[in-house]
């Protein structure tokens, strides 16, 4: 079924209304050796707004605050249609241990900073970036809740994080009468399925929207590696000149595997007369429990064409034959629990539906 950016959807167990695809602002400010100039990143902004689109990513920290200061700027004049979505705990200032963490004084200066930059009174939507393994649980959620009970956040999230602490996370905030995480973003492509394991089935048990980053598996999916790019050894010429193509080789993400799934997207991409990138979020667009996958784009070409995936109509087949090339093993206890002999000896020869 064909979707458009303005064909909203509710973002977890919230009533906050956000567009299928989110533009993520990282290519805004070019500071990390790649990205978008201010005047480029402004049509990026112009086009998807355009078009209806009203959900943004971004982080205290992405090129150096230039991300937050050029999105601020351009979401000036219709701030309050616009849902701003912006992260903490990764390290602002270096030398200064405190300046990053999941911890209280981080977060208050992080959000202190990410007003300042977007110049807003408050932000629509705060993750907790990366899990730092040392904050309790309870000092997280109570500075979350503060942040909200004062108004200078509306909703709050979560992003990389294990699974079992995001759902201890959401009990605790439940018994307590504390703000309720409404979203998880974590890394989801056809390349990168994991978190079909444990983390997406969690949200849609907890409430949280799926707000995939990396949907295109940093590029792989689109077609533009080749087998001639692998390095076993795992170094790559000019991996440090800020060339983006030359680190997600050194990151280990072209493998044969990887390769293999992307012929498997080219193929259907041709079958329809579409861009593999457009097959690629497609299929993210329709797995379950994703709300809005994450779009990032340095020239109106690449948005154009990655807004393009809304008009992409994958038929049954097709989507297993995706699925068939991209599966992952599930691991200990899934696939016990869903052997024909668990379903046998716990249902007999009885047949039970179960609500999607």
């Amino acid at each position: 079924m064909a979707l458009s950016l303005d064909t909203y959807r509710l973002l977890g167990r919230s009533g906050l209304r956000v567009s299928p695809l989110a533009l993520g602002t990282a290519t805004f400010g070019t500071e990390w050796g790649w990205g978008a100039e201010r005047d480029e990143a402004r049509k990026l902004f112009d086009r998807y707004t355009e078009l209806g689109g009203n959900f943004f990513d971004t982080a205290s920290t992405y090129t150096n605050g230039s991300s937050e200061r050029l999105l601020g700027e351009f979401a000036r004049t219709h701030r309050d249609k616009l849902v701003l979505a912006t992260k903490y705990s990764t390290l602002r200032q270096p030398g200064d241990p405190n300046s990053g963490g999941t911890h209280r004084k981080s977060m208050l200066a992080s959000v202190e900073a990410s007003l300042r930059q977007l110049n807003t009174d408050y932000i629509d939507l705060l993750y907790v970036n990366v899990w730092d393994f040392r904050t309790p649980v309870e000092e997280i959620l109570r500075g979350l809740d503060d942040l909200v009970r004062q108004g200078k956040v509306l909703y709050v999230a979560i992003s990389s994080a294990p699974a079992w602490q995001v759902s201890r996370m959401q009990a605790i905030a439940d018994l307590r009468g504390w703000s309720p995480l409404v979203a998880l973003q974590t890394e989801y492509s056809l390349i990168e399925r994991t978190a079909e394991r444990d983390l997406i089935p969690m949200a849609r048990e907890m409430g949280l929207g799926v707000v995939p980053f990396s949907p295109l598996g940093g590029g792989v999916l689109t077609g533009k590696y080749s087998r001639e790019d692998r390095n076993q050894a795992g170094s790559v010429a000019g991996e440090t000149a800020g060339d983006r193509k030359s680190l997600n080789v050194a990151l280990g993400w072209v493998t044969d595997r990887n390769l293999a799934i992307a012929d498997a997207v080219k193929e259907v991409a041709s079958e329809l007369g579409r861009t593999p990138a457009q097959v690629a979020l497609a299929w993210a667009l329709n797995a379950p429990g994703v709300t809005a996958p994450i779009i990032g784009a340095r020239t109106i070409a690449q948005l154009e064409d990655n807004l393009g995936a809304l008009q992409v109509d994958l038929t049954p087949s097709q989507l297993a034959r995706l699925d068939e090339v991209s599966a992952i093993d599930l691991g200990n206890p899934h696939g016990l629990l869903a052997s024909d002999h668990i379903r046998t000896v716990t249902t007999g020869d009885m047949k039970i539906e179960t609500l999607a």
